[in-house]
This record gives structure tokens, C-alpha cells and sequence, in this order.
């Protein structure tokens, strides 16, 4: 090893983004197994009640996953056969896949250069008489341009539901998201700011519409959310109404308990997260091989990822040699996201090619997301910068 830059390979493995529990969530699952129901009840509705607090938004439905928060949003706005939704190339397969299971019509649009996230300049040409609405997705943490998303979907008489699954604390112009669009959805899995092992949560300002996906969660039954806690108490009735066509995706209290105490050290959770990036920032902002992401003075990012991507013009070694070369350091990153039209479904079903959005392309070419969970600690943080310096000093051109 390089001894100048102060590298020394970590003796266990860095893990990409391990969730950080405590006492408090462990006691919190132990309340709720001796409390006798597990499943969606009292916890669940108190988890509810304090994200739409957080976020500013006056209703939350939790869910299974952040998919399965999509899925009921999209149906609860009757977006089905013949509809357009617009979205980014450059996310989770579940933005897209959602849209497809409604009979819907995911329309792609490239993102920008800076920040990964949809062009609002792009999205216009996109538009159609079947266009029925706008998903923006807030790669890594960092808000996409709503001022600009919500105009165009005024114009267009649009829905605007976000894909905020990286941003549950994140803020556009000093408002959190969550606040802003028609509806938007959180991811709570594992690799999450917030975890709660798997889960979602659906906001919203719209009472008709929060009413709508909380019938759905349940698979369509009456009252559901009322019912579901006392059916088998002895005030609960074994008589029950299915009035719509729903599924089962609604979170169990155990997760929400674990949410309430992840909640509460969101803002900290945080905080970490930034000063992790800071020291990324300070280590890497120099290096003619590197470039760090970009932070537009519009959003405060809760930084959910550190993309760092590799100006490969100076290097020689591409991204997947470079990761590899990584894992043998005991460092362990992710590749978000291979562009949706790369993979086989959508290249088939819509005949895409590679170079149908170049900047999406070029950047999962480039880009080595590195750990910044507060689990990590910031001495592995720093050995991880060595780390990258090493290599690139190493594979220089």
C-alpha cells in the first residue's frame, strides 16, 4: 500500500448502508410482542401521525414498502390502461414497475448532469393527451425542482406524486418533502435514513385521497383501519365489507414501533450523514479523477447517498474493476441505478437502445456510491477516503 496517503485495509468489512438500532428499538418490538397484536394497529396509526407531522403533511398511510405506497397512490388517482406517468430512467425498477401494473405507460425522461435527478426542461416534449402524471424521484436525497414540476403540472392538469423513497427529511426551499406534491411516497427498508427492516408511508394534504389508499392497503375492506386491531377482541365483529379492489401492503405494528424510534433520531441520523459527505468532500473535491455531488442552494439534502463518480478520462480502470477493487479493500458501495431502459423488460417492451438518455448512461457508468451511514463511524469513513485515494493514485493515467 501506498504509505503516503495513509491507507491501512480495514480488517473487517465496511458494509454499504447498515441500519443503526438501539436499545430503543429493541425495547419497542418487545413492547409490541407482549402487547398481543403485532400486526397493523395502535402503533401503526401513532406512526402515521407523527411522519405527517414531520413532513408537514396533514395525512400518512403506512404501507408495506415505498412500491407498494406508489402502487396505491397511482390507483388511488385512477391512473390506469391508456396513461402516460413521466418519470426519471435513472431510479429503483419499482417507480416504473408500479406504473406498468396499473396498465399504465412509464414515460422516461433524462435527468441532469449535476444532480441525477428528472430535466425539467425535457419533461414538456414528454407530454401527451394520455399523460396523467409527473413521478419526480429525489435521487439521493437531493429535491428535484418542484417550483418548476408543480407549474408544468398545473398547465397540464397533471398529478404530481413524488418518489421521495431517498428523502424523508430532505428540504426543497425550506420546506420539507412531503409537503409540496399531490401525494408522495417514503421508503423505510433497510438501507434507509429511516428503517424499520421494510416499509413505506404514503402523504398527503388530500383527505379523499388518503381515505382512498388506506382502503387499499387492506385489501379494500370497509372501515378496515378501524376493524382491523379489535376483529378478534371481544368487541370486535366477525362481519366485514369488501368495497373495492384492494391489497395487502399495509406495515405491521412492529415495524411502525421501530419507526417511531427511528424518527426520532431522523434529524441526527442526518447531521451524521452530512458530516460524513463533508469529509468525502474535503478528501476527493481536488482530484482531477474524481467528482463529488453537487448540492444546489435550493434543497438541504439528507444526503441518503454519497455518489461519487469517477472522471474516467483520468483513470485506467472503469467503474466495475474499480468497485472490485474496492470489495478486496473490505469496502463494501452500490451502483444506484442502472437506467430503467438498460434492462431487459423495459429495452424489450418499449424497444430502447442504449444512448436513448445519454446522461442517465453516463452516469451509472461513473458512479461508486460509498457508505455514509452514522453505523459506519467516522474513523471508517476516513479509511474509506484513503481508500479511493489509493486506487485512484494508483490507477492514474
Amino acid at each position: 500500500m501506498n504509505k503516503n496517503l495513509g491507507f491501512k485495509k480495514p480488517k473487517q468489512y465496511i458494509p454499504f448502508s447498515p441500519p443503526m438500532f438501539g436499545k430503543e428499538e429493541e425495547k419497542a418490538v418487545i413492547d409490541v410482542l407482549r402487547s398481543g397484536w403485532v400486526t397493523t394497529g395502535p402503533k401503526a396509526k401513532e406512526f402515521e401521525e407523527k411522519i405527517a407531522a414531520y413532513v408537514g403533511a396533514k395525512n400518512a398511510i403506512a404501507t408495506s414498502s415505498c412500491t407498494s405506497a406508489m402502487l396505491v397512490a397511482l390507483k388511488a388517482l385512477e391512473i390506469g390502461k391508456g396513461d402516460e406517468v413521466i418519470v426519471s430512467p435513472y431510479t429503483f425498477v419499482s417507480t416504473a414497475h408500479v406504473i406498468m401494473h396499473c396498465g399504465a405507460k412509464p414515460v422516461f425522461v433524462d435527468v441532469e448532469e449535476e444532480t441525477g435527478n428528472i430535466d425539467i426542461s425535457k419533461i414538456e416534449k414528454k407530454i401527451t393527451k394520455k399523460t396523467k402524471a409527473i413521478i419526480p424521484v429525489h435521487y439521493a436525497g437531493h429535491s428535484c425542482r418542484m417550483d418548476q414540476i408543480m407549474v408544468i403540472a398545473q398547465n397540464h392538469n397533471l398529478y404530481v406524486i413524488e418518489d421521495a423513497a431517498h428523502a424523508i427529511g430532505s428540504e426543497y426551499k425550506g420546506k420539507k418533502i412531503g409537503s409540496i406534491g399531490d401525494i408522495t411516497c417514503f421508503s423505510f427498508y433497510a438501507t434507509k435514513n429511516i428503517a424499520t427492516a421494510d416499509g413505506g408511508m404514503a402523504v398527503t394534504n388530500d383527505k379523499d385521497l388518503a381515505d382512498k389508499m388506506r382502503l387499499l392497503t387492506i385489501h379494500g375492506i370497509s372501515d378496515a383501519r378501524k376493524i382491523w386491531h379489535k376483529r378478534y377482541q371481544k368487541p370486535g365483529s366477525i362481519h366485514y365489507d369488501i368495497i373495492d379492489l384492494g391489497y395487502k401492503c399495509n406495515m405491521t405494528d412492529m415495524c411502525a414501533a421501530i419507526g417511531i424510534c427511528q424518527l426520532k433520531k431522523l434529524d441526527m441520523f442526518n447531521k451524521t450523514r452530512t458530516e460524513f459527505s463533508d469529509i468525502y468532500d474535503s478528501a476527493f473535491k481536488n482530484n482531477p479523477a474524481l467528482a463529488i455531488p453537487v448540492i444546489k442552494d435550493y434543497t438541504k439534502s439528507n444526503r441518503h447517498l454519497y455518489p461519487l463518480l469517477l472522471n474516467l478520462n483520468h483513470l485506467n480502470i472503469n467503474r466495475d474493476s474499480f468497485i472490485d477493487k474496492l470489495k478486496k479493500l473490505n469496502i463494501g458501495t452500490s451502483i444506484l441505478f442502472m437506467p430503467l431502459h438498460l434492462h431487459s423488460f423495459y429495452k424489450n417492451e418499449f424497444n430502447y437502445k442504449y444512448g436513448d438518455f445519454s446522461v442517465a448512461e453516463d452516469l451509472f457508468e461513473r458512479v461508486v456510491c460509498i457508505p455514509v451511514s452514522p453505523k459506519i463511524g467516522k474513523k471508517s469513513i476516513k479509511t474509506i477516503a484513503s481508500a479511493i485515494l489509493y486506487l485512484v493514485e494508483k490507477y492514474k493515467k
